[in-house]
């Protein structure tokens, strides 16, 4: 339950490190847990590192496509319980896999930039639409609305939950509820949770999209910061089950962090739970 979405030292096996045969393998295994639109979203963002590294001339921390670390948990089986992990700077995807099921929690997508401004990439968004489709939902809330959906004029510096163990946040969900919002505006929440949801593999995204329909009456949406193009700002999407963050304020709201939590499955804790009481009686 160790895991960071920042540049810094880490367990594992890195790309750098495998032969040509074992780095195909690891794409393959990352491909598996993800669609093909997460899969892009993945390789995009390893190869912002080569972007980051001429941006700052080297004078940064260490900035390497070939420093994304793969670790296994366990004994890779059809039936057994085992997990694996692919980290790197603004990448941390966690995968558990219990009797063949699969888990996907917590899962972290990061750009920095999240537009290339200069070069021949110039114009690139990793993370269009988890910009856009919610500044078009919170642009087309009223003013009562947008009183209660904006809890702080000021975008925090991160997401609020940062690398915890857990995804707890003090205090009820705040925000604009979804039983406030029109039937178009609900739609477009549901857009955007489907967004992150449709990151992952077909499995995984079926479950997300249970977890979205068995919550669609209780979703609360809470923004902070600007709601103009280019300002920093923060939005979470909160259930009683998940939670979505997402914030862009860094180098001057060009960089950003995005996240889905399971309240109690990340790292597949409740389904490891519900297997070891029913199969070794252990709570």
């Amino acid at each position: 339950m160790n895991w960071f979405y920042t540049p810094v030292a880490r367990m594992g096996l890195p790309l750098k490190e495998m032969t040509p045969t074992q780095r195909a393998l690891a794409f393959a295994l990352l491909s598996a847990g993800l669609s093909q639109r997460g899969y892009i979203k993945a390789l995009t963002i390893i190869s912002l590192e080569e972007v980051l590294h001429v941006l700052e001339e080297g004078k940064g921390p260490v900035r390497d496509p070939e420093l994304y670390f793969f670790t296994l948990f366990g004994e890779p089986s059809e039936h057994g319980t085992w997990g694996y992990r692919v980290e790197g700077h603004h990448v941390s995807l966690h995968f558990t896999v219990v009797d063949g099921r699969l888990i996907g929690t917590p899962s972290f997508f990061g750009a920095n930039p999240a537009m290339i401004h200069d070069g021949p990439r110039r114009g690139l968004r990793t993370l269009p639409r988890e910009e856009d489709l919610a500044r078009e939902l919170v642009r087309s809330l009223d003013g009562p609305q947008r009183n209660l959906a904006i809890v702080d004029p000021t975008a925090y510096p991160d997401i609020l939950t940062k690398n915890s163990r857990q995804a707890a946040l003090a205090g009820q969900p705040s925000g604009l509820g979804s039983p406030q919002l029109s039937e178009r505006q609900h739609e477009m929440l549901l857009k955007l949770l489907h967004e992150y949801a449709g990151n992952m593999s077909e499995s995984l995204a079926a479950t997300r999209g249970r977890q979205i329909d068995d919550s669609r009456n209780e979703l609360y949406f809470a923004w902070a910061g600007g709601i103009e193009a280019g300002q920093p700002h923060y939005y979470r999407i909160q259930s009683q089950a998940f939670l979505v963050e997402y914030d862009d304020t860094q180098n001057e709201a060009n960089h950003i962090h995005s996240v889905w939590r399971d309240f109690a499955g990340d790292f597949g804790r409740d389904v490891l739970r519900d297997h070891y009481l029913a199969s070794h009686g252990v709570k």
